[in-house]
């Protein structure tokens, strides 16, 4: 079995986003981060609320799948650069280009100096091809630079609940061969 942690982007994920509605369907073998800066991230917070969520999850289940979208994304990263966890997967949606025009450095600020390093784990890293806050080339350099392997969905937007997915069944296949690996 798989234990999931479930760390969303700036103000969280609305209950139509796939991560909601996924975490829904997995009960309590989801955890979703619980950080007290939400709408003003601070990337220490974030990283004690990834913490947190990981000892949760890891005490009832042995594997455990980092499920993350966007900002959430980089807080992940740093932490599994911290950390080094064993039996730990990473699933990473839409991260942001910290660099980027679009990137909401003043609600952000401690991310903005962040730089992409390989992830000491098997890592999946899904992207849009028309995400407003990260290009193409940004994003597979981003999975070149993370060591991640990279996919990409087509014209998706940011793959957030203004996307249409819904529950995203391609995104959880996507997650399933990830974890069964």
């Amino acid at each position: 079995m798989v234990a999931y942690v479930i760390i969303p982007g700036i103000d969280g994920s609305n209950e139509r986003h796939w991560q909601s509605l996924w975490e829904k369907r997995w009960g309590s073998s989801a955890v979703r981060i619980a950080p007290a800066s939400w709408s003003r991230p601070d990337l220490p917070d974030w990283v004690r609320a990834i913490q947190d969520a990981y000892e949760i999850a890891s005490r009832r289940e042995g594997k455990v799948a980092l499920v993350a979208h966007s900002l959430g994304c980089w807080a992940t990263a740093h932490w599994l650069y911290r950390t080094r966890p064993d039996g730990v997967t990473a699933f990473l949606v839409a991260p942001p280009n910290p660099q980027g025009p679009a990137f909401p450095g003043e609600a952000a600020p401690t991310f903005l100096d962040l730089s992409a390093r390989p992830l000491p784990c098997r890592s999946l890293m899904v992207a849009s091809d028309d995400d407003p806050y990260c290009d193409p080339t940004t994003s597979a350099s981003l999975a070149h630079t993370w060591q991640a392997q990279g996919h990409f969905i087509g014209s998706h937007g940011h793959i957030n609940s203004g996307s249409g997915l819904g529950d995203w069944q391609a995104g959880q296949e996507l997650l399933r061969v990830l974890v069964d690996g």
